[in-house]
């Protein structure tokens, strides 16, 4: 999911992906140094190796076993970035299915509105002694490093989180992306894909708080887990999983809601 300030089109973005893209093509977009670029590029979470006169995202010869995975989920008070803000973060890094390390925090905040505290449980006296945006963004951007960001419905967590560093001062974020919940619905037979009703059905997380940050993030950890049992073992790299969760096709629904049949019989 890389920012729309990129320099390389669409077309030698897949190629990156798949077969590689040439030393003249990336010459032809881009006007800065390469090394430089590179670097550049490392330091915002996209990693870019050559082998054999080609260049690739590392990822493409990374193996879903040996990839550090982010998962990570935002509670904001609104959706508008010009507007609104993180009110809080949590993020576990996940490598060969197993939690290696964690990072959470309440967002200072002036205004929280009673519709988000409801959802949230979150109020604005929460937040007096969290640390500010700028804090929290270079906390976290250190933490998560070229890891693969995952979330449930990336699109949304990935470009707040992206947008609020540049509203910092910070470079965008360009790491390769992973939505759990079109990963899901290729890999994991439900009614709905909503977090809520996933954990619900499947009993992932017990305790979950639905819409506080960290568990949001162990509830897609555990989903992630069954995702990840239930791929096709030919499907090895990261770049697989992440073709994999745009491309294939998505499991048949069941026509009636398993978990409504339930309460009624009980």
């Amino acid at each position: 999911m890389l920012s729309n300030d990129f320099p390389l089109d669409t077309k030698s973005i897949h190629k990156l992906s798949s077969k590689g893209l040439c030393l003249q093509s990336f010459k032809e977009q881009v006007d800065d140094d390469l090394d430089f670029s590179l670097e550049l590029w490392h330091s915002q979470g996209l990693n870019i190796l050559k082998d054999r006169g080609y260049f690739y995202f590392a990822t493409k010869f990374m193996s879903i076993e040996d990839a550090e995975f982010c998962i990570v989920d935002i509670e904001t008070n609104g959706s508008k970035i010009d507007k609104h803000q993180i009110i809080e973060i949590g993020a576990v890094k996940v490598k060969n299915g197993e939690i290696t390390d964690r990072y959470e925090s309440l967002v200072h905040c002036k205004e929280i509105n009673s519709h988000i505290t409801e959802i949230t449980g979150i109020k604005a006296e929460d937040t007096k002694d969290a640390p500010n945006l700028k804090k929290v963004m270079y906390d976290f951007k250190l933490f998560l490093g070229d890891a693969i960001f995952v979330a449930h419905d990336v699109k949304f967590d990935y470009k707040f989180i992206s947008l609020s560093m540049q509203k910092i001062g910070l470079a965008p974020l360009l790491n390769r992306s992973l939505c759990s919940l079109s990963l899901a619905e290729r890999t994991v037979e439900s009614y709905r894909y909503a977090l809520s009703y996933l954990n619900n059905s499947l009993s992932l997380h017990p305790n979950a708080t639905h819409h506080r940050a960290m568990s949001d993030v162990l509830t897609t950890y555990e989903l992630f887990k069954l995702s990840l049992k239930n791929l096709n073992k030919d499907i090895k790299t990261v770049e697989d999983i992440i073709k994999f969760s745009k491309e294939a096709k998505r499991l048949k629904r069941p026509k009636f809601d398993p978990l409504k049949e339930n309460q009624e019989e009980e």
